[in-house]
């Protein structure tokens, strides 16, 4: 089990740093739009992506 935290924690950071190293500006305009939206607004979005994630993790495990 623990193997599988680490290995998600992991997954995350090379996700996260892709976004960094290959797109830095962009990753600016992203973080800009989002500064901008009201924050209801971007907690639907992040409710949205961990449901999204849910889903994916349980695809994947079956």
């Amino acid at each position: 089990m623990w193997q599988d935290i680490l290995t998600a924690f992991g997954l995350v950071a090379v996700i996260e740093g892709l976004a960094l190293a290959l797109a830095p500006r962009r990753l600016d305009d992203v973080l800009a739009a989002l500064a901008q939206m009201p924050p209801e607004t971007r907690r639907v979005i992040g409710l949205g992506v961990i449901a999204l994630g849910v889903v994916i993790v349980w695809l994947a495990r079956t």
